[in-house]
């Protein structure tokens, strides 16, 4: 039996997911560039963080690593930092900061995203992420003008923000961008036990046996299977968009999460293949899209969406100054 290497210790795998988009205050930026930040750099900024590199692709566009804690993508004007387990990614904003404003030619955070799921097990975070008041003390030290926000029940599921409250106006990020989180939980140990150094001889392996190629099947891979269990894959897709999925099998405390920029303009069939890729018990759904994305136009749709098997317990819309967000609770439906 698969399950009885399972390690007991308990895993968090939910995110402390940050996104920053920088620019400069004349727009002059042509020969700006987050990518002109060395991997000696950004290994010290990991450090901090308490996770470091495992394995390093990249695109004309896109930078993309795997992280011994989950992932982190680096593109022209955009950082994004996920991190599982008890990493302390809020540790990282201030020196990311300075570096961006030393190396980069970038002078100005023109937005910035801190979101996470509530964490199974709170108490076993060290600070700052001990409590949602507490990251948020830590960013309104850094950003003027933020502004924090709870979806869902504060008692039950729900999902963390942060972000900037800009004022009507303000120019906010100029191109298209979109981005769908899918964290998923209590799954089927079936699937589960593919993600396991015992059910798949490798990373590839795992990758095969579970579908996750056949998402996007021209993207680039860049896969990891970890010991004993718990898989990650981070893929670049044309242009500055990814995927990038994690997994911890363990039945105690199982958890996948998939997230992409890649734009459509309705993710019901791309959730769908994912929820009979992975058979969760319940899933959270979030949606970010600004103006200029394909996603915003569907933003309805994807609101209003039904998933077979599925009851939607949850639903809240918010409407920022310059994005939409479309945040969602599912559960299975008794059988």
């Amino acid at each position: 039996d698969v399950q009885t290497n399972y390690t007991t210790d308990f895993f968090e795998g939910t995110e402390k997911l940050l996104e920053v988009w920088f620019s400069r205050r004349d727009g002059k930026d042509e020969n700006c560039d987050l990518r002109k930040i060395a991997r000696a750099n950004w290994e010290s900024l990991l450090k901090l963080v308490k996770c470091e590199i495992i394995s390093f692709k990249k695109s004309d566009q896109l930078d993309s690593y795997v992280l011994s804690e989950s992932s982190m993508f680096v593109s022209k004007r955009c950082f994004i930092l996920k991190t599982c387990g008890s990493t302390t990614l809020l540790n990282a904003v201030k020196p990311l900061l300075f570096l961006v404003q030393e190396l980069t030619g970038f002078d100005e955070v023109l937005d910035i995203f801190y979101s996470r799921k509530n964490f199974m097990r709170p108490e076993l975070q060290d600070k700052p992420h001990t409590s949602f008041e507490d990251e948020v003390e830590v960013l309104d030290e850094l950003f003027d003008d933020g502004a924090a926000y709870c979806m869902g029940r504060i008692n039950h599921d729900c999902w963390y923000l942060y972000t900037l409250n800009t004022p009507v106006g303000y120019r906010g990020v100029q191109v298209a961008d979109q981005t769908l989180e899918v964290i998923m939980q209590d799954l089927d140990q079936g699937v589960m036990s593919i993600f396991t150094q015992e059910g798949s001889a490798s990373a590839r392996d795992a990758t095969q046996k579970s579908g996750i190629d056949r998402l996007y099947p021209t993207a680039t891979l860049d896969e990891f299977l970890f010991s004993p269990c718990g898989y990650s894959v981070n893929g670049i897709l044309k242009g500055a968009y990814y995927f990038t999925i994690h997994i911890t099998p363990e039945p105690h405390c199982s958890y996948v999460s998939f997230e992409t920029n890649a734009p459509q303009d309705n993710y019901h069939d791309l959730v769908t293949t994912l929820l009979k890729m992975f058979l969760p018990g319940k899933f959270v759904m979030t949606l970010f899209a600004n103006k200029l994305s394909v996603a915003a136009k569907g933003m309805k749709e994807n609101c209003n969406t039904e998933f077979r098997n599925y009851n939607r317990k949850e639903l809240q819309v918010c409407r920022f100054n310059s994005y939409d967000l479309t945040y969602a609770l599912f559960a299975k439906a008794p059988s």
